[in-house]
C-alpha cells in the first residue's frame, strides 16, 4: 500500500493553493466543499477565482510564492506550471511538516487527491497512487453507477438513531440489526424518500431485534467454497456471507488475498490439516459448534467446493444434529478451475464422454474400480495427486491403462504461479520431479490431457454442419 487512505477534517482550517489557473480552480472547489478557509497565492487569478475572491469566499495574495505564506496552513497544494515553484512549495511544506500535494508530481507530494464519489456523509475515494488517474476515474464511475443517489440520506437516518440502538442492544445484536436495516425494508423506504414508512419499518425491526436478543438463540454456519485459488473466482454469494461472518475457520488452501475480502473485524482461525494429522476434523466440528451455539455467524471457508473432497457433508451432519442453521455456498472446484485455466476441457464431443473425480489420498476401504480409466475417452481427475503420483501411476498401469496414455499435472491452478506438465502416463512422474512441482496439484488422465485447440481441423466442423442441414436432419429437428 503506497498511501494510507485517510479523510481530513478541514472545516474552518486554512488550506493554501499556490497557482491561479484552471487546475487551481478545481482544487479550490474541492477544498471549499470540505469547509476549508482557502488562501490562493498567485500574481493573477482565473476569472472564477477572482469572482470568488471579490465575494470574500477565499483570500487572494497577489504575489509570488514565499515560504512565509504557509503560516497556519494544514494542507498545501502546488498547482502552477512552473516546475521550480512547485518544487519550492513542496520543500517548504515538508520542512514545516505540512501535507502537500503537487499536481501531477507524486514524487513531490506527501498526499494525493483520489477520485471521489460523494454521497455525503458517505464518501468513496479511489486512488491509483498517482500511476493511472484515468483508470481511477473509470473505477469511480463504475462504483458511482452502483450507489443510490439517496445513500447519504440512509446514512443520516442511521446516524440519528445510533446512540439509541447502542443503549438498547448488545454488540452482536447491534451488528445484525444494522445489517437488516441496510438490506431490508427500512433502507428501501429511505432510498425511495418515504420517511414515515422508513420510521415504521425501523420500529418493527428494533422490536424484533430486542425479542431475538432476549431469546439468545443459536447463530448459524456458512459452508463456503473458496474456489481453486484466484480470489476473482469467488462467487457473489460467498463474498456477501464473508462480509457477514463473525468468525472464519479457513484451511491452508485459502489464500491471504481471499481472506482480505472477508469482514475486517471477523475473528480468523486457521484450521488447516497437516497430512497424516489425526483429530483435526473433530477439532473443526468443536469450533463450529462452540461459536454457533454462542450466537455467532461462522464461515467455514474451504478451498474448492465444500462437497467435493471437502468433508462438508460431515460438518453438515454435525450441525444438523445440534439444530444449527447452515447455508452451503458452492465453490468452483479445483478440477473445473484447473481445466479452465489450462484450457483443457474435461469433456469434449470427439475426445471424452465422461469424467470422474478421484481422491488422490484414498482412505481405508476405498473401492474405486480404476479399469474405467483405461478408456482414453473417459477423463479422470485425481485430487491431491502430487505426493502420491508414483503410486497412482502404478495403480493405473495395473488397471490396464496404456503407458502412452495422455496425462497432465496442473499445479497451483488459477494462480500466477500455475504450472502445467503434459506427457504420457509412463513419463509423467519423472517430468513432474524435473519441473520441481509443488502441491496443490491435480493429475488429469485421458485424451483431453493432450487437447490442442489450434490443432483442430476446421473442415471437420464444416462437414458436421453440412450433415446437420440435410432434409432428413432438418425434418428430425422439426
Amino acid at each position: 500500500m503506497d498511501y494510507l487512505p485517510v479523510f481530513l477534517r478541514l472545516q474552518h482550517q486554512t488550506a493554501v493553493v499556490v497557482g491561479g489557473g484552471a487546475v487551481a480552480l478545481r482544487k479550490v472547489s474541492a477544498l471549499r466543499k470540505a469547509g476549508a478557509r482557502v488562501s490562493v497565492i498567485a500574481p493573477a487569478l482565473h476569472l472564477q477565482l477572482a469572482a470568488q475572491a471579490a465575494r470574500g469566499e477565499l483570500r487572494h495574495i497577489a504575489a509570488a510564492f514565499a515560504p512565509a505564506h504557509l503560516g497556519g496552513a494544514v494542507a498545501v497544494i502546488a498547482a502552477t506550471d512552473d516546475a521550480a515553484v512547485n518544487r519550492a512549495v513542496s520543500e517548504a511544506a515538508q520542512a514545516h511538516h505540512i501535507p502537500v500535494n503537487v499536481v501531477d508530481e507524486p514524487e513531490l507530494s506527501t498526499f494525493i487527491f483520489p477520485a471521489i464519489i460523494d454521497r455525503a456523509p458517505i464518501l468513496v475515494a479511489v486512488s491509483s497512487a498517482g500511476h493511472a488517474p484515468v483508470l481511477a476515474r473509470r473505477v469511480r464511475a463504475q462504483i458511482e453507477a452502483l450507489l443510490p443517489a439517496r445513500l447519504g440520506a440512509l446514512a443520516r437516518f442511521m446516524g440519528e438513531r445510533r446512540r439509541a440502538v447502542q443503549r438498547t442492544l448488545g454488540a452482536l445484536a447491534r451488528r445484525r440489526f444494522w445489517e437488516r436495516i441496510v438490506s431490508g425494508p427500512v433502507a428501501s423506504r429511505v432510498l425511495a424518500g418515504d420517511g414515515p414508512g422508513a420510521a415504521h419499518a425501523y420500529a418493527h425491526e428494533l422490536l424484533t431485534s430486542q425479542l431475538d436478543s432476549a431469546g439468545g438463540g443459536p447463530g448459524e454456519v456458512y459452508l463456503i467454497g473458496a474456489g481453486p485459488g484466484d480470489p476473482d473466482l469467488l462467487t457473489l454469494r460467498a463474498l456477501q456471507l464473508l462480509q457477514q461472518a463473525d468468525v472464519i475457520l479457513y484451511d491452508r488452501l485459502v489464500s491471504p488475498q481471499i481472506l482480505e475480502r472477508a469482514r475486517r473485524d471477523a475473528e480468523r482461525i486457521f484450521v488447516g490439516k497437516i497430512p497424516g494429522e489425526r483429530g483435526q476434523q473433530e477439532h473443526i466440528h468443536d469450533l463450529l459448534l462452540r461459536h454457533a451455539l454462542a450466537g455467532k455467524r461462522v464461515a467455514r471457508l474451504k478451498g474448492g467446493d465444500p462437497f467435493v473432497f471437502g468433508r462438508g457433508g460431515e460438518e453438515l451432519e454435525v450441525l444438523a444434529a445440534h439444530d444449527i442453521p447452515c447455508t452451503v455456498v458452492p465453490g468452483i472446484t479445483a478440477a473445473l478451475g484447473a481445466a479452465a485455466s489450462a484450457r483443457l476441457p474435461l469433456t469434449h464431443r470427439r475426445l471424452a464422454h465422461s469424467v470422474t473425480f478421484v481422491n488422490g489420498h484414498p482412505g481405508e476401504g476405498e473401492r474405486t474400480d480404476w479399469r474405467c480409466f483405461a478408456d482414453p475417452r473417459h477423463t479422470g481427475v485425481f485430487y491431491m495427486a502430487l505426493g502420491q503420483l508414483p503410486e497412482i501411476v502404478a495403480r493405473l498401469r495395473s488397471a490396464g491403462v496404456a503407458p502412452n496414455h495422455p496425462v497432465a499435472v496442473i499445479a497451483h491452478a488459477t494462480l500466477p504461479g500455475q504450472q502445467i506438465v503434459r506427457g504420457t502416463l509412463a513419463a509423467i512422474a519423472a517430468a513432474a520431479r524435473a519441473r520441481q512441482l509443488t502441491a496443490p496439484a491435480l493429475l488429469l488422465v485421458g485424451n483431453v490431457a493432450a487437447f490442442d485447440p489450434a490443432a483442430f481441423a476446421p473442415e471437420l466442423a464444416l462437414e458436421d454442419f453440412s450433415a446437420a442441414r440435410t432434409p432428413a436432419a432438418l425434418g428430425a429437428l422439426a
